[in-house]
């Protein structure tokens, strides 16, 4: 079996991948709401 060895991250590097994780959901997120927002006006 091979080691692995990790990548040990500061923690300004750590809050800056959180951070980037949170917009990156509230974007995926917004894409959501306007899909879904289209879909219903199509439909009416």
């Amino acid at each position: 079996m091979a080691v692995i060895d990790t990548v040990k991250l500061t923690d300004a590097q750590r809050k800056s991948r959180r951070n980037r994780n949170v917009a990156l959901g509230l974007v995926l997120a917004g894409l959501v709401v306007i899909f879904y927002a289209i879909t219903i006006v199509k439909f009416m």
